[in-house]
């Protein structure tokens, strides 16, 4: 399965993590059941972040490259939003 995972778009993850959540909410699923979907669930949230990681580094070389620099994640330019 974990080869699997590696194979996965993050589309492809999310929509996989999604169900799972579906799944376990419902309430439907039997406890041991339950217990293997979420470890499944956070295999694919450390695959979704490895994805993410990598785009943003990716992200990251591009804007370099045009001469430009960005903000670390999660850090927003706040004189941005008090010009509109």
């Amino acid at each position: 399965m974990a080869k699997e995972k590696e194979k996965m778009s993050f589309e492809q993850a999310l929509a996989r993590l999604e169900q799972i959540v579906r799944q376990i909410e419902e309430g439907k699923v039997p406890l041991e059941e339950s217990i293997e979907k979420y470890a499944e669930g956070i295999e694919l949230v450390k695959c979704c972040r490895s994805i993410l990681d990598t785009a943003e580094r990716k992200i990251q070389v591009l804007a370099k490259g045009q001469g430009q620099s960005l903000a670390p994640a999660g850090e927003l330019d706040e004189s941005a939003d008090q010009s509109s």
